[in-house]
């Protein structure tokens, strides 16, 4: 390799740092690099780590006191350091502060052959570096780990291994692997060594298995094991990680001991369960539990039903653990499980464990190479001796697992008389709200939005209504919970936005001055991920403005919603359509969703705006709100204006948009649009025309 006296062959002529500053340098190179100037004749040298601009001094010679970088103005060489694998490490530099001519040829190779040394030296510390390394990890494996050579020779034991066996530390090391072996299996283990050897390919390599192992006192030590192979220096090696399933072994040989149990679990299944509840039925009260797994069907249809099997196994290996020992434990199907609590009558002991066992579920699963949180849903029935059936029982635990699951799930409730046809009237709601989409039931009724100054219908709220076949008009008080529940939620809210927009186009089209017109948002619809598709949509097939629509966003979406969710919102804010937070200040989220919210517009909540004439912490509260939405460049508007007075005050305190029953309740299209005629003034009404 040439060197000449600017720089050697991929050495920069600017890379000459200043010496390091954390620590000595290492001795082997510094006596390298000493070396090196005295054969070369040279006074100064030095050895450099890194590829950058930035160097790191680790070994110098012919220093005292100054700095590599002194020898800028004299002569320098260098050539570049080469590791394992054509791996750049650094320089080894030599240099003179008085000026001098390109280096000979045979000093060059010379200066080459003491950088080829310092690169082996630190190859080898980085080696070394890395078997510390590993070696500290290994010993501080929990899963037993071991190396075998395909002779059959242990070569390495971490202390898991060490401790699973029951042999002493280091004692393993060196002998033969056959004293982990079963003499039933030795004569096998030495053919598969054998192939292992001659290079042959190995089915096991790289799965999981198991096999039973000999401990060092001749008892069976049952197995899930690893194998990986490797080759050094043209030798075949083994790696086994194995970890003890001696109580595994033991839950499996009492599941398959049981008499009608569930082919999948191994637990009872609801024949044997109705037949042991009806038995303890006859002698003592008893109390049923329900158990569902939240979030199980994501778990089917995402990851496939192996996996989904594998974790339903899991919780049947589980769930036992956390009751009494006289409590039967059963899968009914799916997955959904039921306990059975014989003699036991009193509901604070079954509530409490039905506690213990939501507390017990916080830990993870780990199945499949997946992890698992798994919440729980539980009903809870206790019988009365002897009036109780099995059958009553089972169905009152199922409708209080329903409540629990309607009230959020991961808790636990007890069955009340009432819950029997509350729920049953929910379940017929969801039924007929199915089809009340397609069937063309819901309609959108609209209560204005007044400009107190002219007087002037400036907006509009669209509130759903349902023209139930056999009910009449129903409210949304009447169905709203369960169509935000509902799988058609989605769809329903699509359709609002579609309905509102076409309405909206409808009015203009008609000669009414424009306005904007409101929609409430479900979460689902921020869940769909179609949502910014939806409104754009809409607008664009009625030829909207965006500014023709405002969403309005509640305070519990605020809580739920996580800041990817609102990126349709934020992109739509972008794009001009406006976004209202509704019954502003009723929440603690009401702040902090100014700042996560694209927001435009505030909606002072109705319970404040009723008492503005007769409680002074109420109007403080609005004029705390009017000042925020001043300092946060936000509109505002008043709900629930019902008298005159409220509205004067409204506009007092720096109001300037109101809705309520003084201007009008919520009232079909055509209604809404005789009240905007009404109250656009005629100066208006010649401008539109």
């Amino acid at each position: 390799m040439p060197v000449n006296a600017s720089s050697g062959l991929g050495c920069p002529p600017d890379a000459v740092p200043a010496i390091a500053c954390d620590g000595e340098s290492a001795p082997g190179l510094a006596r390298i690099t000493a070396l090196a100037a005295a054969c070369l004749g040279m006074p100064m040298a030095w050895l450099a780590l890194g590829t950058g601009r930035t160097r790191v001094v680790r070994a110098v010679h012919g220093f005292a006191g100054g700095e590599p970088g002194d020898a800028a103005g004299g002569f320098r060489a260098c050539v570049p350091l080469i590791g394992a694998g054509e791996r750049r490490l650094g320089e080894l530099w030599i240099g003179d502060r008085r000026a001098r001519g390109d280096l000979d040829p045979s000093l060059g190779a010379r200066l080459e052959d003491f950088a080829r040394l310092a690169a082996e030296r630190l190859d080898h510390a980085e080696r070394s570096r890395v078997d510390t390394l590993l070696r500290g990890f290994a010993e501080a494996a929990v899963y037993a780990l071991m190396t075998v050579e395909t002779g059959g020779t242990i070569t390495f034991a971490n202390t898991a291994a060490e401790a699973l066996f029951g042999y002493a530390p280091g004692t393993m090391i060196g002998q033969d692997v056959g004293i982990v072996v079963p003499a039933s299996a030795r004569a096998a283990y030495a053919k598969r060594l054998a192939r292992f050897a001659a290079g042959q390919p190995s089915i096991l390599a790289g799965r999981v298995f198991q096999l039973t192992a000999r401990h060092r006192d001749g008892s069976a030590v049952p197995l899930e094991m690893s194998l990986s192979l490797w080759s050094t220096n043209g030798t075949v090696e083994l790696g086994l990680t194995m970890r003890d399933i001696s109580e595994w072994h033991a839950r499996d040989a009492q599941l398959v001991r049981m008499a009608h149990h569930d082919n999948l679990t191994g637990l009872l299944n609801r024949a044997r369960f109705n037949d042991r509840l009806r038995a303890a039925l006859t002698e003592a009260p008893a109390t049923v539990m329900l158990l569902d797994l939240d979030g199980f069907k994501e778990v089917n249809d995402s990851l496939g039903h192996a996996t989904g099997d594998a974790l339903l196994q899991s919780v049947a290996v589980r769930l036992p653990t956390c009751v009494a020992p006289d409590m039967t434990v059963a899968r009914l199907g799916g997955d959904e499980f039921a306990i059975l609590l014989p003699a036991c009558g009193d509901p604070i002991r079954a509530a409490a464990t039905a506690t213990g066992i939501l507390d017990a579920f916080q830990a993870t699963f780990h199945v499949c190479g997946h992890t698992f949180h798994v919440g729980l849903s539980v009903g809870i029935a206790v019988g009365r001796f002897p009036e109780s059936d099995a059958e009553t029982l089972i169905a009152d635990a199922d409708l209080a697992l329903y409540q629990a699951k309607r009230d959020g799930r991961r808790c636990c409730r007890l069955f009340e008389p009432a819950m029997r046809s509350a729920v049953l009237a929910r379940r017929t709601l969801h039924d007929e709200l199915s089809h009340a989409l397609e069937a063309g039931e819901f309609v959108l009724h609209y209560q204005p939005q007044v400009a107190f100054a002219t007087g002037q219908v400036v907006g509009a709220e669209a509130l759903l209504r349902w023209r139930h076949p056999a009910r009449g008009l129903l409210l949304p008080g009447a169905f709203l919970c369960s169509l935000e529940a509902h799988p058609m939620a989605a769809a329903i809210g699509r359709w609002i936005i579609e309905e509102a927009c076409r309405q909206a186009a409808q009015w203009r089209a008609a000669g009414l001055p424009p306005i904007r017109v409101a929609v409430n948002l479900f979460a689902a619809q921020l869940q769909s991920g179609t949502l910014a598709q939806d409104v754009t949509r809409s607008l664009a097939r009625y030829r909207l403005p965006t500014s023709a629509l405002e969403l309005e966003v509640t305070e519990r979406i605020a809580l739920q919603a996580e800041d990817a969710i609102l990126e349709p919102i934020r992109a739509l804010h972008a794009e001009g359509v406006a976004v209202a937070f509704d019954d502003f200040g009723t929440g603690y989220a009401s702040l902090s969703s100014l700042k996560r919210f694209p927001l435009t517009r505030l909606k002072i909540d109705r319970s404040f705006v009723r008492d503005v004439l007769t409680d002074r912490h109420d109007a403080e509260i609005i004029r705390a709100i009017l000042l925020m939405a001043q300092s946060f460049g936000l509109e505002v508007i008043a709900e629930g204006i019902e008298g005159a007075d409220q509205e004067t005050v409204l506009r007092t305190m720096g109001c300037h948009e109101g809705q309520g029953y003084l201007y009008g309740r919520a009232v079909p299209p055509a209604a809404l649009a005789a009240l905007i005629r009404a109250r656009t003034a005629p100066e208006a009404r010649a401008i539109v025309a």
